[in-house]
C-alpha cells in the first residue's frame, strides 16, 4: 500500500509531499514526523527506499507506507496526557512518533507478535534516545514493547484513550478490538467489511478500509471509513500444547518515581528560561522561526500500479517535462571563481549546555540528560 505522494530525497521533503497531499493536516502531527527520521527505522541497506511512499518489509520486519502512518496519526486526535496502545508495533515508528505527542505524563504500550521484532524496536529506541538531535525539543513519553498475540490480552488489562491495530482486523475480532477502548476513546483500525455475495452468486474476498471508531458510551459508537488500504490480516492464537492460550501481560501504569518527576521538572524549567532568553534576544514574544523551503525540483512523479498481488512502478511524464532542458539550463549555476559557502555549523544542544554547566555532580547531569551521547 501506498505511492499516494511522490518520495522525497530526505525525510523533511517526504512531510512536504505529505503535507501538499492532505494527508497531514496538523501541526502536532507535522512535528513529530519531522522529528524522527524515518531512515533510521531501515535496515542500512534499504535506507535508500526510506523516503518513497511504499511499504516496507524484510523479514518480520515491517513499516507501513507514509500516508498511511499519516492517516492514522491524524485520525488518533492525540493529546498530551493520553494513554496509547499499538497492537502490531513492529520497529516503533509510530509510537516513538506518538511518544512526542503524550509527553511525559501519557502512557505509551505497545505489543509485537515476533520478539526478534521487540529486540529491533528497543535498539531503535535507545538510538533514539541517545542520538537524536530531536529528542531534548520533546517532552517525551518512552514507549514500552511486549511480545504476544494482540488476540491474546488479558482480560485484567486496563483500557486505553487510543487504540491503532496495525494489521487488518477480521469482522469477528471487532467487538473484543472496542473492548480495549474507554469511552469517549478512539480506536484506528483496518477493517474487513463483511462479506457479500456477488451477482453470479460467489463470495468475493472481504475489502479493508481503514476505520476510525470513537466510543461515545458504554455501548454507544460512532464508525468513520477513512479510505481502502492492503493490510495482512491478524495472525490467529497458536494454543499451547495444553490447550490454553498464552496471555499477554501489558506493563502495569506505574506512577513515576519523585526521581523521575524531578527530572522532568528541571528540564521544563530549563527550557523555559532558554525560551524567556530566545525571546529577549528577539526583542519579542516567543514563536517558532520560520522553516525555510528547499526549491523544490521539477522531476516526473512516481506512480505505482498494484495488479492482483504484483506491484509496478512507472513512470507518468507531467506538464513541465517538455521544458526539461529549459528547467536544467535555468537551474545550472552560473561558473564564476567564487569560493564554495562554508558548511552551516551544527545546531547547538542549548538544553545540554546549560545542563553541563549546572553546579551538579557529573552523575547527576547524566541522568538529567538521560544519558545521551550529545
Amino acid at each position: 500500500m501506498g505511492g499516494a505522494v511522490s518520495a522525497g530525497e530526505d525525510n523533511d521533503e517526504l512531510i512536504d509531499n505529505l503535507k501538499e497531499a492532505q494527508y497531514i493536516r496538523t501541526e502536532l502531527v507535522e512535528q513529530a514526523f519531522r522529528a524522527i527520521d524515518r531512515a533510521d527505522y531501515y535496515l542500512e541497506e534499504f535506507r535508500e527506499n526510506a523516503y518513497k511512499d511504499l511499504a516496507w518489509k524484510h523479514g518480520n520486519i515491517h513499516l507501513s507506507a507514509p500516508c498511511i502512518y499519516s492517516e492514522v496519526m491524524e485520525a488518533l486526535e492525540l493529546q498530551p496526557g493520553l494513554s496509547f496502545l499499538n497492537l502490531g508495533s513492529g520497529t516503533g515508528y509510530l509510537s516513538s512518533m506518538v511518544g512526542l505527542i503524550l509527553g511525559p505524563f501519557g502512557v505509551n504500550h505497545g505489543v509485537e507478535l515476533h520478539s526478534d521484532v521487540v529486540e529491533y524496536a528497543k535498539q531503535k529506541l535507545d538510538s533514539f534516545i541517545r542520538t537524536s538531535s530531536s529528542f531534548d525539543k520533546f517532552d517525551f513519553c518512552e514507549p514500552s514493547f511486549v511480545p504476544g498475540n494482540c488476540l491474546e490480552i488479558s482480560p485484567g488489562c486496563s483500557q486505553y484513550d487510543r487504540v491503532y491495530c496495525g494489521a487488518g482486523v477480521q469482522k469477528q475480532h471487532e467487538d473484543y478490538m472496542k473492548s480495549l477502548l474507554k469511552v469517549g476513546g478512539i480506536l484506528v483500525m483496518p477493517l474487513e467489511e463483511k462479506v457479500r455475495p456477488h451477482v453470479t452468486g460467489v463470495f468475493t474476498s472481504p475489502s479493508v478500509k481503514l476505520t476510525k471508531i470513537t466510543r461515545t458510551g458504554p455501548s454507544a459508537w460512532e464508525t468513520k471509513k477513512i479510505l481502502a488500504v492492503s493490510f495482512a490480516p491478524l495472525i490467529q492464537p497458536c494454543h499451547s500444547e495444553s490447550g490454553k492460550s498464552r496471555l499477554v501481560q501489558l506493563p502495569p501504569l506505574a506512577v513515576r518515581s519523585l526521581q523521575d518527576l524531578a527530572r522532568i521538572a528541571i528540564r521544563s524549567a530549563i527550557k523555559r528560561v532558554i525560551e524567556q532568553e530566545a525571546a529577549g534576544a528577539r526583542g519579542g514574544g516567543p514563536r517558532s522561526p520560520p522553516r525555510l523551503k528547499r526549491r523544490r525540483r521539477r522531476r516526473r512523479m512516481e506512480t505505482i500500479v498494484f495488479l492482483d498481488k504484483e506491484v509496478f512502478a512507472s513512470r507518468v511524464s507531467g506538464p513541465s517535462d517538455d521544458n526539461s532542458c529549459e528547467d536544467a539550463a535555468e537551474d545550472r549555476p552560473e561558473q564564476d571563481d567564487a569560493p564554495p559557502a562554508p558548511r552551516p555549523e551544527p545546531p547547538v544542544n542549548v538544553l545540554r549546555e546549560k545542563v553541563l554547566r549546572l553546579p551538579l555532580p557529573d552523575p547527576l547531569k547524566c541522568y538529567l540528560l538521560y544519558y545521551r551521547e550529545k
